[in-house]
């Protein structure tokens, strides 16, 4: 039947889609010789190399806890892809920043990204995809309302 997915709740493909990303980052991680980054790793590196988003910020989207936060950022820093320091103006605050081999994880996420929205368009085409991008703003920005 042509038209199956249409009968997949919509979450279920949400989840699909995302597990599909994240085997594509993992691979290309893999192979680029980053094969330690832990779980929720790929996000929090390819974010924090964006300049001007907070950790906080990004550890937040996650809903980890605070103790789960404070542990992955741990092993970001010990394996290298971040790096904690005090803050010379206040020395109560730390301050993150992502490293070399953290920026250079982060281009190979943004490539492999980059190639699958790539042969998503040309399966489906840039219209899709363009709609499919606008839907999701959409459902972020409800859930985001509603938080």
């Amino acid at each position: 039947m042509a038209n199956e997915h249409l009968r997949v709740p919509l979450a279920a493909l949400l989840r699909l889609a995302r597990n599909s990303l994240a085997r594509e980052i993992r691979s290309a991680l893999e192979d680029a010789g980053y094969d330690d980054l832990p779980a929720n790793g790929p996000y929090v590196i390819s974010a924090t190399s964006v300049a001007g988003v907070p950790l906080a910020a990004i550890i937040d989207h996650l809903g980890l806890s605070k103790q789960a936060s404070g542990h992955l950022v741990d092993l970001l820093v010990l394996r290298g892809y971040l790096d904690r320091r005090v803050d010379p103006d206040d020395r109560r605050c730390l301050i993150v920043s992502v490293t070399e081999r953290g920026l250079d994880a982060a281009g190979v996420i943004r490539r492999a990204a980059d190639d699958l929205e790539g042969r998503l368009v040309a399966s489906v085409g840039a219209a899709k995809v363009d709609a499919t991008r606008r839907t999701l703003a959409c459902l972020a920005a409800m859930t985001a309302d509603d938080a």
